[in-house]
């Protein structure tokens, strides 16, 4: 017999809904090309094109360090009700 521990599939919890769907948002948004391909409203004289996309490198700056924090607390949750150590 084999001493490896027993592999469990990933559960799925609201929490890493969360998770997936900051993390998915800014591929749907960038995607939608539709969405952001025009000039107006301008602002400070940057066509909508681009100040669109720059504010979504902020905005998913922000989801992605979101993801990551959740990420840690539902990890260290899951450590602490297996008994283990957290890092």
């Amino acid at each position: 017999m084999s001493d490896a521990p027993e592999v469990r599939p990933p559960v799925v919890t609201p929490v890493r809904a969360v998770i997936a769907l900051c993390l998915v948002a800014p591929f749907v948004a960038m995607l939608w090309v539709g969405s952001y391909a025009k000039t107006d409203p301008a602002l400070i004289g940057i066509p909508f094109f681009y100040w669109y996309q720059m504010l979504w490198v902020l905005i998913s700056t922000a989801l992605t360090m979101t993801a990551y924090k959740l990420w840690q607390r539902d990890q260290r949750a899951r450590a602490s009700q297996k008994g283990g150590a957290s890092k």
